[in-house]
């Protein structure tokens, strides 16, 4: 199972404004991760942030997920660290488990 990661390493403070512009600048970039046939899971990985990011986040794990099944796909957010880095480890490793947002807590 090949999981691939995809970093963003910023994006705005504003939920409804890190929302566009993940759309904008990243969207079609992590679709053409999952178009590559050597990818079965994607895992997109946010700054963290606070709660008003949650509701797009989960969307975007969702509506993804579900456009590209049978490969997986989901989203992380978390300082960079331990924590993070053993729930990237994890969702390699999970095949149950796609279209959902984990936040990552050191």
């Amino acid at each position: 199972m090949a999981q691939t990661v995809f970093e963003v390493a910023e994006l705005p403070e504003s939920g409804i404004e890190a929302s566009a512009a993940f759309h904008a600048r990243h969207l079609a970039d992590a679709r053409g991760a999952l178009d590559d046939d050597g990818v079965d899971a994607l895992a997109i990985v946010l700054p963290a942030t606070g709660d008003d990011h949650d509701d797009w986040r989960r969307a975007l794990a969702r509506d993804l997920a579900r456009a590209h099944t049978p490969k997986r796909v989901n989203v992380v957010s978390g300082p960079v660290g331990p924590a993070r880095q053993t729930l990237l480890a994890y969702l390699e490793g999970a095949p149950g488990v796609t279209g959902q947002y984990h936040r990552a807590h050191d």
